[in-house]
């Protein structure tokens, strides 16, 4: 059975709701997923995982969250070569463009993303929390 786990911050819960699609996906694929916030993951429990999903809404000018999320993720990077990760989050303006910020840095240290990432504009609607389900049974 593959572990893996979905890590997430969320500012307003948009992007808790996809973490949660997310966990829902990949138990109904056969898969153990334990559901963490930021701030309660490290680098340390990597080795234990067969994948991870991050989950982050853009902040600022189209960047991660940075007190929480963003330095959780860069200790992380260098540990994430050979896992399956996945990428999701929500926005609330602009067009998505921190989303390609960030696939192209997880590209750039050598991170293989299993799927194509999960963008919704605001709160999910029921097509973005199939995408997120189905983002998680890839993962397993």
């Amino acid at each position: 059975m593959s572990k893996i786990a979905v890590v997430y911050w969320s500012g307003t819960g948009n992007t808790e709701a996809m973490a949660r699609a997310v966990v829902e996906g990949a138990r109904a694929a056969g898969g153990e997923a334990e559901l963490l916030r930021a701030a309660a993951f490290d680098a340390s429990m990597l080795p234990g995982l067969d994948g991870v999903a991050f989950g982050c809404p853009a902040m600022g000018a189209e960047e991660l969250e940075d007190t929480e999320f963003e330095p959780m993720f860069s200790s992380c990077r260098d540990r994430l070569k050979g896992k399956r990760v996945a990428l999701f989050g929500s926005y609330g303006w602009g067009s998505g463009d921190w989303m390609k910020i960030w696939e192209e840095g997880c590209m750039e240290s050598g991170i293989d993303l299993a799927c194509d990432s999960v963008i919704c504009c605001e709160s999910p609607d029921a097509a973005a929390l199939a995408a997120c389900r189905a983002l998680g049974a890839a993962l397993v």
